[in-house]
């Protein structure tokens, strides 16, 4: 019989065993789909995923077990967590291929969590963030190739400018709601790739060529990385600057859900007029959830231009935030963990099914409605809120 039942707390012996078979479940699932080669045999091993998800659904007592096992032994599982991202390029080896997935998949989580802010706290449909991901990209390019700045200066300068971009896009945006919200944000989003597309000094059509790659206490990101005389190719330094930048998003996420902002942002989410009647300041709130986005999507959106060293406007197209959108869906809206493992499965699934050819995004869209079926709230859906920890 289906539906929540009670269950024992477990124990700190016990939830301390969870929550790191768990992360190592994950872990050992995450390499195995990047290796796999064949097409049938990602079908398989998705075929796997949707069967556990399915189980879930049916027991949500198990989601129950295994987030109490994580709330007992918080240290436990964050050093975990650590351990896996920091050893895993080292158990890659010097697969390019992968590390290069696995850093354009970090890149969109950090994307999915950005426009989590909008569309999963606030509830407010944002097609925008890949314009503000493509001005993060494109400022600091400018400033590192036209004027000989360094990238870890870019970098605030990037966010600055599109947070500039978020404020600018938020303000008038205040003036619709629901779908004619969505269409002012398309409209925004399509304006940017058209003005990089058409402006002579952002290289148009052409794109930026030539961007230098990052350099830290003299060692060049372009370089293979060295530790304890293992060799690691030159993206692994790329990977742990976007793990860094992963987990600075859930921080921020996390620090944003548990404090005013967040309590305030679910009010609007819950319903606008209740909000606007208990004195919340709907307007400046709205914006504000449009300025942290675009703050996080330039970090992500300077990272892939210093590591690609070559950008152009088909990079930041409309699909870009479609993509994002659905990632955020897909994950589960409001939930950080849920939004990080979307991104990661609608990177990963249309380069592992190429193997199909023609038949690719057939059996791409066939997937997402599979899990969507299986979890019509997403893979992790939002959880009730727990207003003792607003702040």
């Amino acid at each position: 019989m289906s539906g929540r039942t009670s269950f024992q707390m477990p124990g700190l012996g016990q939830a301390a065993f969870v929550a790191i078979g768990i992360q190592l479940l994950g872990t050992a699932f995450l390499y195995l789909i990047l290796k796999a080669e064949g097409g049938w045999q990602v079908i398989g091993l998705l075929a796997l995923l949707g069967a556990g998800f399915y189980l879930i659904e049916k027991r949500p007592q198990i989601t129950d077990f295994v987030t109490a096992s994580f709330s007992r032994v918080p240290v436990v599982a964050l050093t975990t967590a650590v351990a896996v991202v920091l050893l895993f390029p080292f158990v890659v080896g010097n697969n390019t291929y992968v590390l290069h997935l696995l850093i354009v998949a970090q890149l969109y989580a950090v994307l999915a969590l950005a426009l989590n802010f909008q569309l999963g706290s606030a509830n407010i449909p944002n097609f925008a963030t890949g314009a503000s991901y493509g001005i993060g990209a494109y400022v600091s390019a400018l400033l590192a190739v036209n004027f000989g700045l360094s990238f870890w200066l870019t970098l605030p300068a990037a966010a600055i400018a599109a947070t500039l971009f978020g404020f600018l896009i938020g303000i008038p945006s205040m003036r619709t709601r629901d779908t004619y919200l969505a269409l002012v944000t398309i409209a925004f989003g399509v304006v940017v790739q058209q003005l990089l597309n058409n402006f002579t000094w952002t290289g148009g059509p052409n794109g930026l060529v030539g961007i230098p790659a990052p350099s830290l206490f003299g060692h060049s990101f372009a370089s293979p990385l060295v530790v304890f005389g293992w060799k690691l190719p030159s993206q692994a330094n790329f990977y742990y600057l976007s793990a860094l930048l992963v987990m600075v998003a859930i921080l921020t996420a996390h620090r944003l859900h548990s404090s005013r902002i967040g309590l305030a942002w679910n009010a609007l989410r819950a319903d606008e007029i209740a909000a606007r009647a208990q004195g919340i300041n709907v307007a400046w709130f709205k914006v504000l959830a449009f300025a942290v986005d675009a703050f996080l999507a330039a970090f992500a959106g300077t990272i892939y231009a210093f590591y690609v060293s070559y950008i152009s406007p088909d990079n930041f197209t409309f699909l870009v935030s479609v993509t994002i959108m659905t990632m955020v869906i897909v994950g589960g809206m409001d939930n950080i963990f849920g939004v990080i493992v979307g991104a990661f499965l609608l990177t990963i699934l249309p380069e592992k099914l190429r193997a199909f050819s023609d038949y690719r995004l057939l059996f791409f869209g066939i997937v997402i409605i599979g899990f969507l079926m299986i979890r019509p709230q997403g893979l992790f859906p939002q959880r009730i809120r727990s207003y003792g920890e607003s702040r």
